[in-house]
């Protein structure tokens, strides 16, 4: 995964870890566990329009104690209908979605590896990742992309 073939998209997935931590990723039946659960419009295009099965995913443990980058990942599957959105005991559940016109997708994450915590701050203090998207001021979406240089970085000499 180191780089990817120029193709290749790179993305920070938030979870938070009281929910779905890397530990419980790496655990999962074949490493693979669905991203259900994105309420946000402009993650949900990047998972429908954007992810390919194969893109890179720094797994990032969220509203948590220690925020940061807990491990590595990769997109699985392409977008699929997110069924949490119809479970009416889901706090996940939309009353305004049909299934005939679903408005919200999943995408199953292969987890790879735990790696050491890289926290926010750590980030911050890399002058190179000064632009990343995560580490916009404002900031609350829980997919951004990674950029190619972003990615090697932080996969190179970070985790």
């Amino acid at each position: 995964m180191r780089g990817g073939p120029p193709f290749m998209r790179h993305w920070l997935m938030k979870s938070e870890p009281d929910e779905c931590s890397i530990e419980d990723a790496l655990a999962a039946p074949g490493r693979i566990t669905p991203w259900t659960g994105v309420r946000n419009y402009q993650a949900r295009n990047a998972m429908r329009d954007e992810m390919k099965v194969g893109d890179g995913v720094l797994f990032y443990h969220s509203s948590c104690e220690q925020p940061g980058i807990a491990g590595l990942a990769e997109v699985a599957s392409a977008a699929y209908t997110d069924p949490t959105q119809f479970e009416r005991k889901s706090a996940y559940y939309d009353p305004k979605s049909r299934r005939d016109a679903p408005r919200w997708v999943a995408v199953d994450v292969r987890a790879l590896k735990k790696t050491r915590l890289v926290t926010i701050a750590e980030l911050k203090a890399h002058k190179p990742l000064a632009k990343m998207w995560t580490l916009r001021p404002g900031n609350r979406l829980s997919i951004t992309p990674v950029s190619a240089a972003e990615w090697r970085l932080i996969t190179g000499r970070l985790v």
